[in-house]
């Protein structure tokens, strides 16, 4: 992938979450346009939580967030965000956003912070991965599969949304993998497509970075567990409807984090999707859990 392209699409992801204070406690974001005809729900996630995260004392840092996509959001239009500081306690700090377009809320988040402190430690293995490198990037991957999308113009889109992120498949994808049955589970490596230094390099900016790319592909394994290729191949529609993460240990979003995902359960024109995010030496960062609609076209 061109390397100037890529740095310029880190450098306008970068500015999509540095959120202008419009007042206080309410800031407001822009959109980019997405795969499908509305906001991405990574990009209000992170937002959110950059808003709540500039109210928060210096020191701590989010451990974790639960939030409800409302809405679809309007790419075409500002979003602004609105913060209640709920609670300044000695050790958590607890903050609640409320995202609004059009005059009516499309997200709602909920974020606890905390100051860094010693404590009782353990955690599950990583499980095995090839390495990130071995891995076909998303611009070798894409046009092998170009036939398969109802739309010639997805590969395009999806090149470009992911620009910002080098992230790579362990295993072939919904859309490659539609009425093929495999087991729920799905794997990918991920990392900004340039290094974060400077200024911009803070732990909150990593954490909100993994918030961006964590909506992704959490619902992936769903799709796999009944042949589906996903909305990019036409057999289902879906949407996020909520999103919880919690933030167990430091990481850098400009290194290579494994994302192992797996679906415990599909009903009720739902699915759920839980995701485990590691650092590459093994140890256990993030934990999320995401359910989506997942509904067959009639």
């Amino acid at each position: 992938m061109n390397e100037d392209r890529t740095a310029t699409a880190l450098a306008s992801l970068l500015d999509l979450l540095d959120l202008e204070r419009v007042e206080r406690d309410i800031f407001r974001g822009g959109s980019v346009q997405s795969v499908v005809p509305r906001v991405f729900g990574g990009q209000v996630a992170a937002q959110a939580l950059v808003a709540a995260c500039r109210t928060v004392p210096e020191g701590r840092l989010p451990h974790s967030l639960h939030a409800y996509f409302l809405r679809p959001g309007d790419p075409g239009a500002p979003i602004v965000y609105t913060v209640d500081r709920i609670r300044d306690g000695r050790s958590f700090t607890t903050r609640r956003v409320v995202a609004v377009q059009h005059g009516q809320p499309i997200f709602h988040l909920s974020a606890s912070c905390q100051a860094y402190e010693e404590g009782l430690e353990h955690q599950e293995p990583m499980p095995a991965a090839p390495d990130p490198e071995t891995l076909p990037t998303a611009e070798e991957l894409l046009p092998r599969y170009a036939h398969l999308f109802h739309d010639p113009e997805v590969p395009q889109r999806l090149l470009k949304a992911r620009e910002a992120v080098d992230l790579r498949y362990v295993e072939a994808p919904p859309f490659a993998s539609a009425g093929e049955q495999r087991e729920a589970r799905s794997q990918v490596w991920f990392r900004t497509n340039g290094k974060l230094d400077g200024v911009r390099d803070d732990p909150t900016l990593h954490i909100c970075l993994a918030t961006y790319v964590s909506d992704m592909t959490l619902l992936d394994s769903v799709l796999l567990a009944h042949g589906r290729g996903g909305w990019a191949v036409g057999d289902v529609v879906g949407a996020s409807l909520d999103h919880a993460m919690w933030f167990h240990r430091p990481f850098r979003a400009d290194e290579w984090l494994l994302y192992d995902q797996e679906s415990p359960t599909a009903q009720g024109g739902r699915g759920l999707g839980k995701g485990r995010i590691f650092t590459r030496d093994g140890r256990l960062a993030v934990s999320v859990i995401q359910e989506g609609v997942i509904r067959v076209p009639r």
